[in-house]
Order: structure tokens, then sequence, then C-alpha cells
């Protein structure tokens, strides 16, 4: 039987999960006329993408996560409406109300969250989101599943208190078939950027926010460049600036011509195929999007020890501490410096991993069985929630150091 499952997500712009809930969509997770999404906020880029696909989007127009007293009604009459078996909550804000929205229905449908980050030291969050994770951690009794994408996320929020037998992991999933190495393209986009085929590229995409640690990247990055002269940097994402306050001063004027500071671009995968080295220099993650994709790109990756990077990498890179511009450093010229064969080698073994351990199509499975499993459980008696390599019932080890939006 099919499952009706409505996705409330706090908005859809351009970010990990708003781009992972497009995937499960887009790859099918549900049939169009079984699912519809709501956002607490505005469409963002998301929204119309969604709704090519022949799926329902309603934006509720919400400002900085705070309900409007027009709220709580129109919620209220979307949801009796659409009559949902499963309210799948998106991050803090949207799992909050995806669990008020379920007490608005005539009939109480189930309850999932989806929490996507990790939890390093909660009062490096904003006022709203400490506010948020708390009140998250005291409502977690109630969901029947609360999924994580990420194996530390979900032992760190154990540990802060959120319930933990409703728990379950399932990862983020890659269409592998369309994010692919491409021969044929790495020598068009490398002129079209300007890279002859002298130059080494070491490419970053994140957008401009404090976890992701562009002051980091730049760092080592300068002392990459001092020490090789062919080495060139492609820096993709919204608001990365040499003259944004953060990042101000850390690259000398003499070294800026060898940075491409592109902006947010919709076409980082074909941006990645100019890459040699991918770089991921961020404090706080989860489950990071753009290092697997560079990783089904069969690039040579260098991450930060934070999330499930390490997990992710498995041996096909490089991990170093985050916060460390000097050991980022040394890992990207111990990557340039590799022999091309055995860098060639570590893609495709990276590219291995992301195929064998997180297809698209395997992630996809495991939300169906778990819609089935709590939306519909008289009809169908036990599933399984998640695969017993996915669904860390063993301890899982604590592999980021304890430093501290959304992955």
């Amino acid at each position: 039987m099919s499952v009706r499952v409505l996705h409330v997500i706090t908005g859809l712009g351009t970010g990990g999960a708003e781009r992972n809930l497009y995937n499960l969509l887009a790859a099918g997770v549900s049939a169009p006329d079984e699912v519809a999404v709501i956002a607490l906020m505005d469409e963002g880029s998301y929204g119309p993408r969604i709704r090519e696909l022949g799926i329902e989007v309603h934006a509720l127009g919400m400002r900085q996560g705070i309900p409007a007293p027009w709220t709580l009604p129109r919620l209220g009459a979307l949801v009796r409406r659409f009559a949902p078996d499963v309210i799948q909550g998106w991050m803090y804000h949207g799992n909050l109300m995806a669990s008020m929205a379920a007490r608005l229905c005539r009939q109480r449908p189930a309850v999932s969250w989806n929490v996507r980050q990790c939890l390093y030291q909660i009062e490096r969050h904003k006022p709203l989101t400490r506010w948020a994770i708390r009140a998250n951690r005291r409502l977690s009794g109630g969901p029947g599943a609360i999924v994580f994408n990420s194996r530390l996320s979900r032992r760190q929020h154990r540990d802060f208190g959120f319930r933990d037998d409703a728990a379950l992991v399932i990862p983020n999933g890659f269409d592998t078939a369309a994010v692919a190495p491409d021969s044929d393209s790495r020598q068009h986009v490398r002129k079209r950027l300007g890279f002859n085929d002298e130059q080494w590229v070491v490419g970053h995409v994140a957008r401009c926010h404090p976890i992701k640690d562009h002051p980091n990247l730049l760092r080592a990055c300068v002392t990459v460049a001092e020490q090789m002269p062919q080495a060139r940097f492609l820096v993709v994402g919204r608001g990365v600036d040499f003259d944004a306050p953060e990042l101000a001063g850390i690259v000398p004027d003499e070294y800026r011509s060898r940075f491409l500071l592109t902006g947010e671009r919709d076409d980082v995968g074909e941006l990645m195929q100019a890459m040699d080295v991918f770089c991921q220099s961020s404090w706080l993650e989860a489950f990071p999007n753009a290092l697997a994709e560079a990783m089904a790109c069969e690039l040579s990756c260098v991450a930060t020890d934070v999330g499930d990077s390490d997990y992710i990498l498995g041996t096909s890179g490089r991990i170093v501490p985050p916060r460390d511009s000097q050991a980022l450093a040394r890992a990207l010229l111990e990557a340039l410096n590799e022999p091309a064969d055995r860098r060639r080698e570590r893609g495709r073994e990276a590219r291995e991993r992301i195929v064998s351990e997180f297809g698209l199509a395997q992630v996809v499975e495991q939300y169906r069985q778990l819609y089935q499993r709590i939306g519909l459980p008289a009809q169908v008696g036990s599933l399984p929630s998640a695969p017993s390599s996915e669904a860390s019932s063993e301890p899982v080890s604590e592999t980021a150091s304890e430093a501290s939006t959304r992955p």
C-alpha cells in the first residue's frame, strides 16, 4: 500500500538538507500524488524544482523560524486537506512543526524527524537554534522515528539527552550516474575557467558560513601557494569574497590572482571536473554532501575530521584536525605532490566507496521501508528500520575532534 507523506522543512533554499529532500523526491521515494512539501519560510531555489516534479509545495512565510499569527491555522488547514499517514520533519525547526502539525489532524499521523547536523558545543549556536535543539530534546519521545544522516550525530544527540530507541541512521544518497568523472568536459571546463595543463587546481565548495571555516581554507591555500607556484584555487559558494569581514586580509594581494571565487553556482558537478584535489575545511558537519560528490567524481580528497567525514572517506583520502590550517596545508601539498597514478587510484577508490555505500537507490529504499513501518504498521507488520550496517546498533566511535546549519 502507498503511504501519504508530508515533508515539513525550515526552508527550501540552497543547503544540504534541501538538496537531499529534492534528491529523494526526484528519485521517486513517493508517488507525486502521495507526497507534499511545506516550507516554514519561503520556497527558495528548490521549491520551483520540486513543483516541476508534480509535487505540491506550500510556503508559510515565517521569518527567522518564528511563527506569525496565521502560521498555525494555515498549517492546520494544509495538513488536514492532505491527510498524511506520515509527517516527516527536516532540521530542528521543521521537526518541531512536524510534531505540532500532527496534533492538528483529525486522525493523528505518524511523525518522523530528520536531524541533519552534529552537536559539538550547543553554546556556539544562535539563541533561537539553541532553544529549538532543547525543545527537540524535550519532545524526542514523541516521534515514531528520528533519522540521523550521520553516525556521530546520532551518538552526540543521544548523549545530549535525545531519545535513542527510535533513532536510526540513513546517510545521504547520491545519483552516481549523474555525479561522475567526465574526462571530455574536464579540458573544456578548465579552459573556460582559465586553468592550463601545467596548473594544479584545489577545489572547495561551500557557502560562506562560520561552520564551513573559509578562513581555515584560505590560510592553508596561501601556504600551498607559497610552496607551489603552479597551484590554483577554485572556491565555489555563495558569499565567499576576499573583502568579507571574516576573510579580509587573509590572502595577500600578490596571491589573489591564483584564486577563482565563483560565488553560488548551479553547475557544481561540472566545476568539479576542473579540480585535481578537493578540500573540505569545516569545523562542523554531519554528512558533508560536497565531499561525497567530489569522491563520486574520482577526486583525491582532503577533509577535516568532523561529522562522518572520516567514515565516508574510508582509506581513499586524507583527514586532518579541524581549525588547523597548517595541517590542512600539509595534507593538500601531499595530495598535490603525490604521483599521478596513485592520485588517480585514490580517486577510483573514492568513487567505488560512494557507489557501494551511499547510492541514492539504496537510501530511497531505506526511507520507503521507514514510511511503511511507521505509517502503515497494521497492514505491513514489522519492517527493518535500516540495514544493520547503517542503523548503528553497535557503538559509534567519536572520530571528530571536540570543537564546535545545516549540513
